[in-house]
């Protein structure tokens, strides 16, 4: 079985879900139009999953890790 090693404390996986939900409200609410709608809606997303998920593939890629006691 694949497991993945969390690299993201408490704190950053909560304001990952805070601004997640803030930028998908923008979307939402008209505040962007065209291609940056899309990617808007792709940060907001991959915020949100990688908040859920606990790893973040860029912050492992730079050799971040964190470590829970």
């Amino acid at each position: 079985m694949f497991f993945i090693k969390r690299n993201l404390p408490r704190w950053e996986r909560a304001l990952r879900i805070v601004m997640g939900v803030a930028v998908g409200t923008a979307v939402f609410s008209g505040f962007t139009s065209g291609i940056v709608t899309w990617l808007a809606i792709g940060t907001a997303a991959t915020l949100v999953l990688t908040a859920f998920v606990g790893f973040c593939p860029a912050c492992a890629m730079v050799g971040r890790r964190y470590l829970e006691s």
